[in-house]
């Protein structure tokens, strides 16, 4: 919850816990809690370290010593590098577009199309081998989810495919499939190792035009009198 990752127990014991996120922290104010700087789903650093994550927790657990808060304290070490880190997204698939103008809306949108559909094949080798994926929290179809995404990009807003969820929440949801749905299609192209999560990050970010019209987006919905956008 929150980036958190607790240790509860019961009956009036002491609690401590370990935060990923601070100001989520800062704002829940648990008893006590220890703020680490890594990246989110890693609470421990990286994978297969036993030294430094024993660091981490024992760093957490001697809060318990601290009496009742809140109180936040900061793990003063970075995450070492993992291996994975090292890996090189191979992509035999080419998303460049940059000889496309991409000046205005509708030549960013057909340019999401067209790299959604040279990753399609990825992705659905992806669900094939894991027998699942993360893509479905928005309950929108994969054929419609860049075209819903990119519409915020348009001066009027669009209407709401969900009778429970006000505009903003779906919107939020997309966006985290059309990532997961990018991510996981990068992450079973062929290569020794999967790409690392910030492998992953820095290739969605910077190089794909879902990257771009997430961050048009942004700062659209920033300026926006709706609170949830």
């Amino acid at each position: 919850m929150g980036g958190l990752a607790h240790f509860f127990e019961e009956d009036g014991l002491p609690t401590t816990q370990i935060s990923l996120i601070r100001e989520h922290t800062e704002t829940i104010k648990p008893p006590r809690a220890l703020w680490v700087p890594f990246e989110l789903g890693r609470p421990l650093g990286v994978p297969g370290d036993s030294v430094f994550q024993s660091r981490v927790l024992l760093s957490a657990l001697k809060l318990l010593e601290s009496p009742a808060g809140p109180v936040i304290e900061d793990f003063p070490e970075e995450a070492p590098a993992s291996d994975d880190e090292d890996v090189v997204l191979a992509c035999s698939v080419d998303l460049t577009q940059e000889s496309k103008d991409l000046s205005s809306t509708e030549q960013l949108r057909e340019a999401l199309r067209i790299e959604m559909a040279q990753l399609r094949s990825w992705y659905d080798l992806a669900v094939k081998e894991h027998g699942r994926t993360t893509v479905g929290a928005s309950g929108l179809a994969l054929d419609t989810l860049g075209d819903f995404v990119s519409s915020f990009l348009e001066e009027d807003l669009p209407s709401n495919p969900s009778e429970e969820l006000p505009l903003g929440m779906v919107l939020k949801l997309a966006v985290d499939d059309l990532k997961a749905f990018y991510t996981e299609a990068a992450a079973s192209q062929p290569g020794a190792l999967p790409p690392g999560s910030g492998v992953l990050a820095d290739w969605f970010w910077s190089e794909t035009v879902a990257g771009k019209v997430l961050l048009a987006i942004k700062e659209l919905c920033a300026k926006s009198e709706d609170k949830v956008l």
